[in-house]
């Protein structure tokens, strides 16, 4: 008896944790069928990035993944190792200096 008891409250909370998988699961199946990330941009879709990515590895010989492979763990070694620039802002503020003229 005492076991029915104890059992009630997890039953319920059992119950409202499937409600919020099965919301959680209606967005992220939303969000595929839309095929946009959350920032709103079609080149941020992990769907496409995804297809993109297995495309071009289908197509690259195996010299060339081994070649992409050993790039990119040489780029992140240097990233956290060393004080590498952030390129994207660099540029960024570059080309707004353009825009802006020389003062």
């Amino acid at each position: 008896m005492a076991d029915d008891k104890d059992s009630l409250p997890k039953l319920k909370d059992l119950a409202f944790l499937k409600g919020q998988l099965e919301s959680l699961q209606r967005r992220v199946e939303d969000e595929v069928q839309a095929g946009v990330g959350q920032d709103g941009s079609l080149l941020a879709s992990p769907l496409l990035k995804g297809f993109l990515a297995g495309y071009l590895l289908a197509k690259l010989r195996f010299s060339a993944v081994l070649g992409f492979v050993a790039g990119t763990c040489t780029g992140i070694y240097a990233a956290q190792n060393y004080a590498v620039p952030n390129v994207e802002k660099t540029i960024r503020d570059y080309v707004n200096s353009l825009k802006k003229g020389r003062d």
